[in-house]
């Protein structure tokens, strides 16, 4: 057992200089995707650029705020933090302002507040804290469900706001589960539901039906011909059918048409550049305009005549592709993909079952949002509206990142005791 001096004493340097290193490095990106000539100035607080040094800085006071604070208050208020989180979604969609189409706002004069971005970390910590109870056994039916619940409770309300982007996070606590004991036939089967639906979008139900039954009927010829195997074999050709032939449904009665055009351009069913497609096709101009070394700092065309849109924020890793080239990109990239490990060796080395889960959460929540962002746009992932972390203008996502990331970072401080 020892004790802290101070708060800085055992903290994961490592982390926090990756952290200061990709802030500063969308608030320059930021800077450039907005520049104004009347307001060249990067601190003039009229601007985008100017506001997100203010939300940087607060940033790093709620940072501060975070380590000193006992570590054990977050396992200890978990459940109090997601019920706050929760309710604030509700209140949201009763009370909220609508922007862009999605009911996600509180709104006070010119300051804005996006619930569904601390419902992350809330869900990250509540999580952790339910995986992390001793009776807890990740083979039982009883915690795949409750476990299920608490995720889906923050993603359906998140829907209900009409925020697609936010809700598919979720998805992204798999990883969390898989760590801790959940089967990976999960996640081969989910692969495979993913797989069969952009098939049944692009091939001839029939046609993808007979490919189905065919290699039911192969498995089941090299196979003992075991009641169990038999079984398993019928579900599994009966799973798949029903995912190819509920398609249709889902595509044309859940999905939105902006959804469904999306979907379409990165599926090449269309190529609508003027309409749907328009942020991806410019996206890719900026960024294959950028070459081996880019165009250097504040000469971007793409960037400088508002080409793309939202490149301050959803589209802002085309802006670093664009004004700094490959090389820029690669560093962007090494740079996030170090921070991830750093989280991940941070996770490994605890004693502490709930920091484990929770610093597989962090990486979980952050590998989603970079992955999905960077597909999108190179076109590799459809648009879906969420921000890249840390680099994309915006003060909850800001916040909620430095939170969720710091909290992990006390946590991991406070190592040598167990909590619980």
């Amino acid at each position: 057992m020892r004790q802290q001096q101070n708060i800085f004493q055992y903290i994961d340097w490592p982390s926090i200089l990756l952290y200061l290193s990709l802030v500063i490095i969308g608030w320059i990106n930021i800077y450039a995707a907005v520049y104004n000539d009347d307001h060249q100035s990067i601190f003039d607080i009229s601007q985008n650029y100017g506001k997100q040094l203010i939300w940087i800085v607060t940033s790093i006071v709620l940072a501060l705020i975070i380590l000193v604070i006992d570590a054990k208050f977050y396992p200890t208020f978990s459940y109090v933090i997601y019920g706050g989180v929760i309710i604030m979604l509700i209140l949201v969609l009763l009370f909220g302002r609508e922007v862009a189409g999605s009911k996600s706002w509180f709104e006070v004069g010119s300051f804005r507040l996006q619930p569904a971005e601390f419902a992350k970390f809330a869900t990250a910590l509540v999580l952790a804290k339910y995986l992390s109870a001793r009776e807890i056994k990740m083979g039982q039916l009883k915690t795949k469900l409750v476990a299920f619940v608490l995720l889906a409770i923050p993603a359906g309300l998140i829907l209900l706001q009409n925020d697609t982007g936010s809700a598919l996070v979720y998805g992204a606590f798999i990883f969390v589960l898989y760590r801790e004991g959940l089967s990976q036939n999960v996640l081969i089967i989910g692969f495979f539901v993913v797989l069969l639906f952009v098939l049944a979008l692009l091939v001839n139900k029939f046609i993808l039906t007979g490919i189905i039954i065919g290699l039911g009927l192969l498995v089941y010829f090299f196979t003992n011909k075991k009641r169990s195997q038999i079984l398993a074999i019928s579900m599994a050709s009966i799973i798949a059918l029903s995912c190819i032939f509920s398609v249709d449904y889902v595509y044309n009665d859940f999905l939105k048409p902006h959804q469904k055009q999306r979907i379409d351009v990165l599926l090449g069913k269309s190529t609508d550049t003027k309409g749907a497609g328009y942020n991806v096709n410019q996206s890719l101009i900026a960024i294959g305009s950028g070459g081996f070394a880019g165009k250097g700092f504040l000469q971007g065309t793409q960037t400088k005549f508002d080409f793309v849109p939202e490149q301050s924020t959803d589209f802002i890793f085309c802006t670093v592709g664009e004004e700094w080239g490959f090389i820029g990109t690669l560093v962007l990239i090494m740079l996030f993909i170090a921070l991830l490990l750093r989280i991940i060796f941070i996770a490994e080395r605890q004693k502490s079952t709930f920091t484990r889960v929770y610093g597989y959460g962090v990486a979980s929540i952050l590998f989603f949002h970079f992955m999905i962002n960077v597909g999108m746009t190179i076109g590799l992932a459809p648009v879906i509206g969420i921000p890249f972390p840390f680099l994309s203008y915006g003060g909850s996502s800001l916040w909620s990142f430095t939170i969720l990331l710091f909290i992990l970072l006390k946590l991991d401080s406070d190592r040598m005791y167990i909590l619980k």
